[in-house]
């Protein structure tokens, strides 16, 4: 089969990952074998590429989300999935056996690797066919398309995890979603809504903005003005938010603190700008504020935001669908931070 292979780290994607053929995954007794029609890019696939903030195993295949056809089952895998079942990836990688997996909180597994990621060598989801363990796959109803799918997988199943599960989020409250224009901003915006939530969003340029009031959000501002924060509180009267919805780290990181009503909540997933702020811990303790952070979600958040994709209440956006011969070109575009959406490869069409 024919997959998308790095055997070194670079900065520059276009040096390293090429299109090698490698041998069709061999099944454990508990796996499927899945012929991948889509597969989605995460900001993980250039951390694995550059070799930092973490060691990969090597020679490695990036990509943790994929959407396809189960081809064929592993003698333990039970009635529930078969050949032909058109499935999405679940890509937390857990024991299953630890205090916080049987209680439901899999995603603080000590032992969690996220698949396509932090797994190898060469086992991620940029080939034509891959393996997972039968917990690892959810079915996909059959107006879900494969692209579709790929592309809300990952996001969506975090937003889900950093509003519902981690934030609480309730119906009739003022979120704000940094980074609307981002895939994790596109499914946070979409999921505040679901709850009746008036949403400020906010993005990098004008096109940004509108596709974010397009997407639903009931305000947007330009994260990159230095007074951005400040037209956020004249948006609410001065009364701030209830929820920060964050993942952008550094830059920000003070400004949305001082956004939160009494008692509100940021929830953090990621710091693209940088780990390392300040804070005013005076916002803390007399605001009781509530710092929360989130990595990646259940399963079942996961069946929950593809049961709402067919629905049509949650909506992925795609920038981009690339063949598989020129997939690397996802890598640099997302790199440059030139879409809106997620970028998602075909491995079956060349």
């Amino acid at each position: 089969m024919k997959a998308a292979v790095y055997r070194e780290h670079s900065k520059d994607p276009t040096q390293v990952v090429k299109i090698e053929e490698v041998e069709t995954p061999k099944l454990r007794a508990s796996e499927v074998l899945i012929k991948v029609e889509a597969a989605a890019y995460n900001y993980n696939d250039l951390w694995g590429i550059w070799g930092e903030p973490i060691k990969i195993p090597m020679p490695h295949i990036s990509g943790s989300d994929v959407a396809g056809t189960v081809v064929e089952v592993g003698e333990n895998v039970s009635s529930k999935i078969k050949v032909g079942d058109r499935v999405v990836s679940y890509p937390n990688l857990t024991c299953g056996v630890c205090y916080e997996c049987t209680s439901g909180r899999e995603y603080d597994c000590s032992n969690r690797l996220v698949w396509g990621f932090q797994t190898g060598p060469l086992w991620g989801g940029f080939a034509q066919y891959t393996h997972l363990a039968e917990a690892n796959v959810v079915r996909l109803p059959d107006n879900v398309s494969f692209e579709d799918a790929a592309a809300i997988s990952m996001v969506g199943m975090t937003a889900w995890h950093m509003l519902v599960t981690r934030a609480r989020i309730k119906p009739g409250q003022t979120v704000l979603i940094m980074g609307g224009g981002s895939g994790m901003g596109i499914a946070g915006i979409q999921i505040a809504k679901l709850f009746n939530c008036d949403v400020i969003a906010t993005a990098g340029n004008k096109d940004k903005m509108d596709k974010c009031i397009e997407l639903g959000a009931d305000y947007v501002v330009n994260h990159r003005e230095a007074d951005w924060y400040k037209k956020v509180r004249e948006i609410t009267n001065k009364q701030g938010v209830d929820i920060v919805y964050e993942h952008i780290g550094k830059t920000v990181f003070p400004q949305e603190v001082g956004l939160l009503k009494m008692a509100g909540t940021l929830v953090s997933t990621g710091a693209t700008t940088g780990y390392d702020s300040t804070l005013d811990l005076r916002y803390l303790f007399f605001k009781g504020t509530n710092l929360l952070g989130a990595t990646q979600g259940t399963k079942a958040g996961l069946e929950e935001v593809i049961r709402w994709v067919s629905k049509g209440r949650i909506k992925p956006i795609i920038d981009t669908i690339l063949p598989f011969s020129r997939m690397v070109e996802g890598h640099v575009k997302m790199a440059n931070s030139q879409l809106f959406g997620k970028i998602v490869t075909t491995p079956q069409r060349l």
